[in-house]
């Protein structure tokens, strides 16, 4: 069974369902009938054609469902006569179902949730084990985006931004159950920039790129946390590397900078040095300084007192952290960072402490533990 077949034939499977009259709603959860019998029926019987397979099948459960239900019988007499089996009109749906799923009256978390199911084909059993909450939970949370999102005029003209930040959302996610969601961030971004020209869908793209080439070595044998600094270079994965910078430079060519490229260059920037006392941190501070005209964003301008700390001297990167509020998330990781690399072991240990306390991620919370207990253990000997 080719699962990703299934999962990159859904968009334009339930695209030509909502052409065909379905609403929304109730075109995906045919759809993911559809996806379910395939599972049952291709690997002893696969058919001819994957595509026109998942119409027919899903186009009857949408009128199975549709005839059961009493309260829809004006819409059954315009639909109840079933169109020839096919993959129907030559017409790709997939960006419209990207701009339907990331509808700016959704929350960050259901617009994630509704675009790994219906862009993505992904089960609802697996979201809930990927995001670790109840399939009940991840199911609810679906059924009201798709109510919510059911009115929408399917050619409406959608909103690149809005998706490329659900696109990012996904990626950002931790990686659980048995979907990679970084990996299935990586897949749809590159579904979309294959159907869009615009330099952020290929800025983001290769910021993904650029960053999951690091995935092997941001983590211990112990499954504990290994910082930039300290990771293993030689396990970095080249090619997607040489693949981030390609994609990068050509969205850089156009002269169109977004804060993704400019979040991009800084992470090829890392990614071009060879050892960390390598790495070119007056250039980062300058494209940090690029990435905080364009989104005047707290965490950019935090992310920024780190690169000056390191290219200017930790009391440069202490006074630029001063300026900012302190109860931004890991202001106080930061500040702890900055006094040890300035010669304060006891303030920089007490600050761990302070901000192992704060984290929310348990990766986060050990990592901050261990930093200020190896201080802790340095003041003693």
């Amino acid at each position: 069974m080719n699962e990703l077949l299934l999962r990159s034939l859904t968009p334009s499977v339930l695209g030509i369902l909502v052409r065909r009259g379905a609403d929304f709603a109730a075109a995906e959860d045919a759809v993911q009938d559809a996806l379910v019998e395939a599972i049952r029926v291709w690997p002893d019987d696969p058919p001819r054609d994957p595509k026109g397979w998942l119409v027919t099948v899903a186009w009857r459960r949408f009128l199975d469902q549709a005839r059961a239900d009493t309260a829809r019988r004006n819409r059954e007499d315009r639909i109840d006569e079933e169109p020839p089996p096919g993959p129907g009109p030559a017409v790709d749906d997939t960006l419209q179902l990207y701009f339907l799923c990331a509808h700016p009256s959704l929350t960050p978390s259901s617009a994630v949730a509704l675009t790994l199911r219906a862009v993505g084909g992904l089960t609802t059993r697996q979201i809930a084990e990927a995001y670790l909450v109840p399939e009940a939970t991840m199911a609810q949370r679906i059924s009201r985006a798709k109510r919510t999102v059911s009115g929408v005029r399917f050619d409406q003209p959608g909103d690149v931004a809005t998706v490329l930040r659900v696109l990012y959302l996904v990626f950002n996610e931790g990686y659980s159950g048995d979907v990679d969601l970084a990996a299935e961030a990586i897949r749809l971004t590159r579904e979309l920039a294959a159907r869009i020209d615009h330099p952020e869908v290929a800025g983001l793209l290769a910021l993904m790129l650029l960053h999951h080439a690091r995935l092997e070595a941001r983590t211990a044998p112990d499954g504990s946390l290994v910082p930039l600094a300290e990771q293993d270079r030689g396990r970095w994965d080249t090619a997607l590397i040489a693949e981030g910078v390609e994609v990068l430079q050509a969205a850089l060519a156009r002269d169109r900078l977004g804060e993704f490229q400019a979040q991009a260059a800084i992470a090829a920037l890392h990614a071009d040095a060879q050892a960390a006392d390598e790495t070119d941190w007056v250039q980062i501070v300058e494209w940090y300084d690029e990435l905080a005209l364009l989104t005047d964003s707290p965490v950019v301008r935090l992310n920024r007192a780190v690169a000056v700390g390191e290219a200017d001297g930790p009391r440069a990167g202490l006074a630029a952290l001063a300026k900012l509020d302190d109860t931004l998330p890991r202001y106080t990781a930061v500040a702890a960072y900055l006094h040890e690399r300035d010669g304060d072991p006891v303030t920089a240990a007490r600050l761990y402490v302070e901000a192992a306390q704060k984290a929310t991620n348990i990766a986060e919370v050990g990592h901050l533990t261990r930093q200020a207990a190896r201080l802790n253990a340095r003041r003693s000997e």
